[in-house]
């Protein structure tokens, strides 16, 4: 195997033709097909059986975060329509802090349409409780993944009102449609709750409160994480080898109890969604950064290298375990006196990485020659080509709005 810089890209591509891409999910999120890979074995059933699956006593990791309406529309004087997407708080960078803001806030944004607008303030008016509220936007200085939009409105509205008022849920451009009403519920996870994402954790679109119940009643534990899905996640690899590919940078937020209930099953889970693992493998890496220099400051724990856990120069065998990097965490938090964990990563994981914390995982269908498709590889090798083409042959749906898998490597 190449080393993991030089994964050539084509390597992992596969014919989807665009009648496989589900365009609308399935009446019922639990009656979806579940293809079950269970150490090179393959077989399919209906999502709302996946507790046959799992064991009894094992762990659920999810992840919690709210698709927001990101997108929101403008007019210029001129008539040209001005689409301005939300990626990221700029100021307050907090997501809570700038969803409370009652008059201005900044955030880091796509513009469609940007040649037509080279200067000024756009305005408009919303409705809001029976009042008019007037919502400003003014361009500001250009970031490396948008650029920096300033919003100022009156009314003393929150700017999570506005939002709610104004914004159109993104869904994912390919698709090929606009956004309808109902998207605003089935592209939501039941357990959705921390408002920041652009994007759905897409493997969480099958649980239902039913589905969640069963998994109690058979001894199965729960725990939760928040990773912000950005917009990145659609973004295609354009390079040749995936070393010429830049990850996303997304927000992650991590509170002490899941950690315990991690540390509790010896620092081993099943991941729900590959947000959910890309939350969690960082968790790893950070708590190894803690092990050399246990004084770090919060902003200093970033998974801000995406090749950080490649460049390891020891022998597995001398790599600290799940529950040792866990652990150093833990004490980091005692030492500042918090309870959350509040950071953000940029991690690539493609094949040659080792999974230290996910044994399992439970995820869609995705794009060809796609990261998530090297997240897969990652896991279960080769054995991707098997999965997929079995997909392909028993009529699964693919992509966000298909069904799921649940992948136990060997």
């Amino acid at each position: 195997m190449p080393s993991p810089q030089h994964i050539k890209i084509q390597d992992y591509d596969y014919p989807l033709p665009d009648e496989r891409i589900a365009k609308y999910p399935v009446a019922k999120r639990d009656e979806s097909k579940l293809l079950v890979y269970d150490k090179g074995n393959i077989s399919h059933d209906v999502f709302k059986h996946i507790t046959q699956y799992l064991s009894p006593g094992s762990l659920l990791v999810y992840n919690n975060t709210k698709v927001i309406q990101a997108r929101i529309h403008f007019h210029k004087e001129t008539g040209a329509l001005i689409e301005v997407f939300l990626l990221e708080p700029h100021t307050p960078r907090d997501y809570e802090q700038t969803f409370q803001t009652r008059s201005d806030c900044s955030w880091v944004c796509l513009v469609g349409n940007l040649k037509k607008w080279k200067t000024g303030v756009l305005v408009r008016d919303i409705e809001i409780g029976g009042n008019i509220i007037q919502l400003s936007v003014e361009r500001g200085e250009e970031e490396s993944t948008g650029h920096v939009m300033h919003f100022s409105w009156s009314g003393g509205v929150s700017f999570s009102e506005i939002l709610e008022a104004v914004g159109e849920l993104p869904i994912p451009p390919y698709l090929n449609r606009k956004t309808e009403e109902s998207d605003k519920t089935t592209y939501q996870t039941v357990y959705s709750k921390i408002k920041g994402s652009v994007a759905a954790p897409t493997a969480g679109l099958h649980f239902t409160d039913a589905v969640l119940s069963d998994i109690e009643a058979h001894g199965i534990e729960r725990a939760e994480v928040t990773l912000h899905v950005g917009a990145g996640t659609f973004r295609p690899v354009k390079s040749e080898e995936i070393a010429g590919h830049e990850m996303h940078r997304e927000y992650i937020t991590v509170h002490r109890q899941t950690i315990e209930k991690i540390l509790s099953h010896r620092g081993k889970v099943t991941a729900v969604g590959t947000t959910s693992v890309r939350t969690l493998e960082s968790l790893y890496y950070i708590g190894c950064k803690l092990l050399v220099n246990p004084s770090l400051e919060e902003e200093e724990l970033v998974v801000s290298n995406q090749w950080e856990p490649y460049d390891s120069t020891s022998s597995p065998e001398a790599e600290p375990t799940s529950v040792v990097a866990l652990q150093a965490i833990l004490r980091w938090m005692d030492q500042h006196q918090v309870n959350i964990l509040n950071t953000s990563t940029k991690i690539i994981i493609v094949p040659g990485y080792k999974y230290h914390i996910v044994e399992k995982l439970i995820t869609n269908f995705h794009q060809p020659k796609s990261t998530l498709l090297l997240l897969v590889s990652a896991l279960i090798g080769e054995d991707w080509r098997k999965v997929y083409q079995y997909a392909l042959d028993n009529d699964f749906r693919f992509l966000s709005y298909g069904d799921s898998s649940l992948l136990i490597p060997e």
